[in-house]
């Protein structure tokens, strides 16, 4: 007798298994265009961030700058050194009338911490700007510098000079420049060292940014610097709009001789100290020092 063939169930029947695949394809390919659809920016959306090159074409590219100088594009010529061989302070010209881009003013800021719901946001009030009065001394406690100033003026080159050799313990001011506290650039030069040994600003190269810088003057007031940086120039390309430039807010210059030491030439490139005024102090009351 023979056997009677056993009808497969109906889940293992080839029909049903192309039917379940093809539905498990369908569904794969219709969730995958709706998730590529989610992920695509709309139409018109630049898909970088701001600032980035894809959202800035055409940025111009700085190349070859030396580390922590900005380019400034300046033209004009570097200082040269009076005294060489003793440490003389740099003789660039002075108060070049326009301010170069790249300053350290103008230089990119990280962005600000988002405030907290509820509450303020403080901004720091800028300090109040001082009347004309001449500077007379020059404290700059993290390098134990206390020293007084005195004036100094272009020479018949409209250079700057330093202070005499024989006073190395004493900076000077350009005096036809912004007094310490009013707005502009104002400038103090003073040697790094003699044949005997270190000079006023033989320690400048070790300040710090946000270290403080005092100028007392002749109205018993003080104009309180902070340190922004502190770069080294070769003198035949020394940026004199960056360093000199005007500027709307009080900042301060110090300058004294770096670089390479030649006995022919002398120093072969100056160190510059840009500060800005972050605070003034009034004369102390009668009776009390």
């Amino acid at each position: 007798m023979a056997r009677r063939r056993r009808r497969r169930p109906w889940y293992r029947r080839r029909a049903y298994r192309l039917a379940r695949t093809a539905v498990l394809t369908v569904l794969l390919v219709v969730g995958g265009v709706r998730l590529s659809e989610r992920r695509e920016p709309p139409t018109g959306a630049i898909a970088s961030a701001p600032g980035s090159p894809a959202s800035a074409p055409g940025s111009p590219e700085v190349s070859g700058a030396p580390t922590g100088v900005t380019a400034s594009g300046d033209a004009g010529p570097g200082p040269r050194g009076e005294g060489a061989g003793s440490g003389a302070a740099a003789d660039a010209r002075p108060g070049a009338t326009t301010p170069a881009a790249g300053t350290p003013e103008a230089s990119p800021r990280p962005p600000a911490r988002p405030s907290r719901p509820g509450k303020a946001t403080k901004r720091a009030t800028p300090p109040r700007t001082l009347p004309r009065s001449r500077a007379t001394r020059l404290v700059i406690p993290y390098v134990g510098v206390d020293a007084p100033l005195i004036d100094l003026r272009l020479d018949s080159e409209r250079r700057l000079p330093a202070p005499p050799e024989d006073e190395p313990d004493v900076a000077g001011w350009y005096a036809d420049g912004p007094s310490p506290g009013e707005p502009g650039t104002a400038v103090a030069v003073g040697h790094l060292d003699t044949n005997t040994g270190p000079a006023v600003f033989g320690g400048l190269g070790e300040l710090k940014r946000g270290k403080r810088v005092e100028v007392r003057r002749a109205d018993g007031r003080t104009a309180v610097y902070s340190v922004d940086a502190i770069k080294s120039y070769e003198k035949d390309k020394f940026p004199n709009r960056e360093v000199y430039g005007v500027r709307k807010r009080p900042e301060l210059r110090l300058i004294t001789c770096g670089g390479n030491y030649d006995r022919r030439t002398g120093y072969s490139g100056n160190v510059v100290v840009f500060a800005h005024l972050t605070a003034t102090r009034e004369p102390p009351a009668a009776g009390k020092r």
